[in-house]
């Protein structure tokens, strides 16, 4: 699994013009799945996520994590993350997993989210063509992959 966390003080998703969920200050986080990926990689990562100290403490240092400044999460499936762009210039989406892997380890993810965060997750909507605006606060953007645990 691949994320890209980005620290916001807002998000939301529209799709087909109707806004699907927003939040405000938290983690807006695109997601792809390969399908290698299991449940223990969504684990791993929602541990990550949870703790990933990005948020400033009374001293302006990032010292706190989402759940720490009460936060909230908006997580988008974004195929795209498993791209692979390493001969020609259109990138393939070989590694991309398919629905019947994909949806239940989304799912999952946002769900173990939800379930550590203590409130629910936004969300998008698993392939539909969707809208996202963010303001990326700081900017502070961070990168994860579970194959590649650095």
């Amino acid at each position: 699994m691949r994320v890209v966390i980005q620290r916001v003080s807002h998000a939301s998703v529209t799709i087909g013009g109707v806004c699907k969920s927003a939040i405000r200050e938290g983690l807006m986080i695109l997601v792809g799945i390969e399908e290698a990926d299991t449940r223990e990689d969504a684990d791993w990562l929602c541990k990550k996520v949870l703790n990933l100290r990005i948020f400033d403490d009374e001293n302006g240092v990032m010292n706190r994590s989402v759940t720490d400044v009460n936060g909230e999460i908006l997580v988008i499936s974004q195929f795209t993350l498993m791209a692979s762009t390493k001969k020609g210039n259109r990138p393939s989406y070989i590694r991309a997993a398919g629905h019947q892997t994909a949806v239940p380890l989304y799912e999952y993810f946002c769900n173990e989210l939800s379930i550590g965060l203590g409130k629910e997750v936004g969300t998008g909507e698993f392939g539909a063509d969707m809208k996202v605006e963010l303001l990326n606060n700081g900017p502070v953007t961070i990168c994860m992959d579970t194959k590649n645990k650095e």
